[in-house]
């Protein structure tokens, strides 16, 4: 009898692109609580390109003997639950998983994960615009916790890489907990910024009541921030340090399976911009870190096991 299994890209010696391999694992079946996705689109992030690049290995974050998975987020359809989940198969859904040292990853035809990190996809939401919302709308939201609500007299944020992923997501969401976003970028994602509800600028002057500094400037960054103020970085290995009484603070995307119904929802109604540059098999996974690594594009990359 011969043991079901599927592919996932995967790193053995970590090397860039042409490290990673294809590979045939076996099925796991769900155990409690658990849900097993058959994976219909998994995009590119830059931490991936880290990952292949080794860079989490050197760090001493990722310690996997035979093999590291690639890929944080998904949209699929739910084949198979284990005890305790309330979820039909065909049920499509969308989540995250997060932690450097596994072995698996979404880049994948498969996946098995704790429902609770999972959300329903809703009608009119298709899955590769999906997938493109778990790590990048969650760090967002997770980053807007830790500005909190603006206060009264003092809600003027300015999110950095607001074209961005991360930050555009920002952008949207902050208006929610009461500040007045100003998006830096590039001249041409002006029309972009302006179309989430921000102010835009190519240049900013120090002074900001807060940043959200989603093009990861760092010091460049914090040096925005006026005195007392609130910088929150997406670096949370290289924090940058405390200075003039800002606090300071770095987001750490994790999983939340009823935010992400949330995130999800909105980005149905068009609330959250979904922006999926191209489609790709998963045997070209190499090809779409790449692409991703040359920068410039604003959608994402979005592999299809």
């Amino acid at each position: 009898m011969s043991i079901s299994t599927f592919r996932m890209a995967a790193v053995r010696t970590p090397g860039g692109p042409d490290s990673i391999e294809i590979i045939d694992v076996p099925v796991v079946e769900p155990g409690p609580g658990k849900v097993r996705v058959r994976i219909a689109a998994a995009p590119v992030n830059p931490v991936d390109l880290g990952v292949a690049g080794g860079l989490f290995h050197s760090m001493g974050l990722i310690n996997q003997p035979e093999r590291t998975g690639l890929g944080w987020d998904f949209a699929g359809t739910v084949v198979a639950t284990g005890p305790g989940v309330n979820l039909a198969a065909g049920t499509r859904v969308a989540g995250l998983v997060d932690g450097f040292d596994r072995d698996f990853g979404t880049y994948a035809e498969q996946l098995a994960v704790r429902a609770s990190d999972i959300a329903v996809v809703p009608d009119g939401l298709d899955l590769n615009a999906a997938s493109t919302v778990p790590l990048n709308g969650l760090a967002a939201a997770q980053i807007l916790d830790l500005l909190g609500d603006a206060p009264t007299g003092g809600n003027r944020l300015l999110v950095t890489g607001a074209a961005g992923a991360v930050g555009g997501y920002v952008a949207s969401l902050a208006p929610d907990r009461g500040w007045q976003v100003t998006g830096l970028a590039r001249a041409e994602d002006e029309e972009f910024i302006r179309g989430l509800g921000a102010e835009f600028t190519t240049r900013a002057e120090p002074g900001w009541d807060a940043v959200a500094d989603g093009a990861a400037l760092q010091e460049r960054g914090l040096a925005l921030v006026r005195d007392d103020g609130i910088f929150v970085g997406v670096q949370p290995s290289a924090r940058p340090a405390v200075e003039r009484g800002i606090t300071v603070h770095a987001v750490v995307a994790h999983p939340d399976g009823a935010r992400l119904g949330d995130l999800l929802a909105r980005a149905a109604f068009g609330e959250l911009p979904t922006r999926v540059h191209a489609v790709m098999p998963l045997d070209q996974v190499a090809h779409a870190h790449r692409a991703m690594a040359k920068g410039g594009v604003r959608g994402r990359y979005v592999l299809k096991p």
